[in-house]
């Protein structure tokens, strides 16, 4: 079989989809040498820097740049053309088999059969991320795609239920493939020289993601209030991720929510932006890792924590009780007192701690791409009517 695929996020390697479609192509490749695959991708600087990656992936493996002339006058309208139009021509050009859409934004008017992947509806489900009027017009547009698609691959069984109610579409036309955590991502031994670099201390609990409405920081500083002033004073709070300086509703700024719970400036650190490749030392250096988002497609975060044996408080909403299973404690995520007595129970319990990190690394063992991409195979040869 003969597989197109729209590369638009190789490149991104920072984004959910952009590491999705790497692991992705990498694993099937790797799995099913006898298969072509042409990956799709407007053509640019950044894009031919990241694609050297290729070569070590597969002989098989073929890339078609494409140019977009329209970036240079909108992203916005370039990204909709190179999906609608210039993806299909491709696919017909190198006479595929199947297309595959690794993200919510498959053609209108498929040129070939289609399988997309819609990691979540967030802009669908959640008001506030709904956007500009041409969001809401993309949106609506990625939805109208979708519903002519031959199938459609969700990363949990909580977001096909919402592809199935929100987009009306058949149930049986959606199968649940569940991503997995990145093959660096396991405990290390050495964690002093990242500590260090990031200014951490011996003991902290670890959020790391964005800052953004729907990740509520907010209850986990709330919770480390409450704590008595015994943890507070042996462990630090630790929050990764990039802000973006501001203070909204959108982004309400964790430095103002700490003072208004009256935190000293000093029992929390900021970590800021980090490097893909410190994050399994931080992961690994943690007490805790904690995740209280109101909504996940999938939650890669906390199956990175635990595959590097950090034990796991998440939110008990959207996808993350898949994701962590047993492993972990799952927590109203409205509840800053319920997060306060989850913390104090774990963080005051070596035991325990120590009986999550090892449950944790199996359950994170459950998920691989290998499993993914003989999962999404399943899927093609669905679609193709096999």
């Amino acid at each position: 079989m003969r597989v197109a695929i729209n590369g638009s996020f190789w490149h991104k390697t920072t984004t959910g989809s952009g590491q999705y479609v790497r692991e992705l192509v990498s694993a099937m490749a790797q799995s099913n040498r006898e298969n072509d695959y042409v990956l799709i991708v407007p053509e640019g600087e950044s894009t031919r820097a990241h694609l050297r990656v290729l070569d070590d992936i597969s002989p098989r493996t073929f890339l078609y740049p494409e140019s977009v002339a329209l970036a240079r006058y909108s992203e916005n309208l370039a990204k909709v053309w190179f999906e609608q139009r210039v993806f299909g021509r491709v696919c017909r050009r190198e006479r595929a088999d199947l297309a595959h859409v690794p993200y919510f934004g498959s053609p209108l008017f498929p040129a070939t059969r289609t399988v997309v992947t819609i990691h979540d509806l967030i802009p669908m489900l959640l008001p506030l991320y709904r956007g500009s009027p041409f969001v809401r017009l993309y949106t609506a547009l990625a939805a109208a795609s979708a519903r002519r698609a031959d199938a459609i691959i969700a990363d949990s069984e909580c977001t096909k239920r919402d592809i199935v109610r929100r987009l009306k579409i058949p149930e049986e036309r959606v199968r649940v493939v569940y991503l997995a955590a990145s093959a660096r991502y396991r405990p290390i031994e050495d964690v002093a020289a990242v500590r260090a670099k990031y200014a951490l201390p011996d003991r902290y609990l670890l959020y790391l993601g964005g800052f953004d409405q729907r990740k509520n920081v907010r209850v986990i500083i709330e919770a480390f209030a409450l704590l008595p002033e015994l943890y507070r004073e042996r462990y630090r709070l630790a929050l990764a991720g990039v802000s973006l300086g501001n203070d909204s509703a959108f982004f309400p700024d964790p430095r103002r929510i700490a003072q208004e719970v009256g935190l000293p400036e000093d029992a929390i650190r900021y970590v800021g932006g980090v490097l893909e490749e410190d994050k399994p030392a931080l992961y690994s250096g943690a007490t805790l890792f904690l995740y209280s988002s109101l909504y996940e497609g999938f939650g890669l975060q906390p199956l990175e924590a635990m595959a590097c044996g950090a034990p796991v408080i998440a939110s008990n909403a959207s996808s993350l009780p898949e994701i962590i299973g047993d492993a972990g404690l799952a927590v109203d995520p409205s509840s800053p007192i319920a997060w306060a007595e989850a913390l104090r129970a774990v963080v005051g319990d070596a035991a325990r701690r120590d009986a999550m990190r090892a449950q944790g690394m199996a359950q994170a063992a459950k998920f691989s791409w290998a499993r993914a991409a003989e999962e999404t195979w399943a899927v093609y040869r669905s679609a193709m009517g096999g």
